[in-house]
C-alpha cells in the first residue's frame, strides 16, 4: 500500500438509532469519553456548531505529547454521515451511519490527504515516512477502541 493512499475504516454494530447515534457522534465535545488520544473539543463559533465548515478544536494528549489541532466539518447528515478534516485538509476522519436489523451499523474512517503527506515531508525531511507510518498506526490502533467505547456509551443510554 503506498503512503499516498492510506486509508482504513472498521465497523461495529450498535444497538441504537441512526438518529441518537448520530447526536452522540456529531457532539465533538463528548469526544473525550471514548477517544484514546482527544481528550477533549470544543466549537470554535458555538454559532455554527454541527455544521459543514464549521471548525472545531481539540487537545490531544499521548504518553510523550500534548497538542491542539483545528479540524473544519465536511459532511453532517443526520442519522447517516458525520465527517471533518484535520487542519481543513490534512488528515479525513469520519463516522458513517448504516441501519440494519436491531440498530446501526457504524463504521469509522480514517484517510491521509495528499496535503498531509506533503506538510509531513516538509516538516519532518528525511524523518517523514517514520512519522506518517506512527501516526498511522496511532490511528488504527484507537478505531477498534473508540468503536467499543461509542458502542458501550450509546447502548447504555438507551
Amino acid at each position: 500500500m503506498g503512503e499516498h493512499n492510506q486509508h482504513h475504516e472498521e465497523s461495529v454494530i450498535v444497538n441504537a438509532l441512526p438518529q441518537d447515534l448520530y447526536d452522540l457522534v456529531s457532539d465533538i465535545t463528548r469526544t473525550g469519553e471514548w477517544s484514546p488520544v482527544c481528550t477533549s473539543c470544543w466549537w470554535d463559533d458555538s454559532a455554527t456548531a454541527g455544521t459543514v465548515g464549521a471548525w472545531f478544536t481539540g487537545r490531544n494528549e499521548t504518553p510523550d505529547r500534548v497538542w491542539e489541532t483545528r479540524s473544519q466539518v465536511i459532511a453532517a447528515e443526520p442519522g447517516r454521515e458525520f465527517a471533518w478534516v484535520v487542519g481543513g485538509k490534512f488528515v479525513q476522519w469520519g463516522y458513517i451511519l448504516t441501519p440494519v436489523e436491531g440498530g446501526t451499523i457504524l463504521t469509522e474512517t480514517w484517510k491521509f490527504l495528499d496535503e498531509g503527506i506533503e506538510m509531513f515531508h516538509e516538516k519532518y525531511g528525511d524523518q517523514a515516512a517514520d512519522q506518517i507510518a506512527d501516526r498511522t498506526q496511532q490511528a488504527l490502533a484507537g478505531i477498534p477502541k473508540t468503536l467499543s467505547a461509542i458502542k458501550q456509551i450509546a447502548e447504555s443510554t438507551r
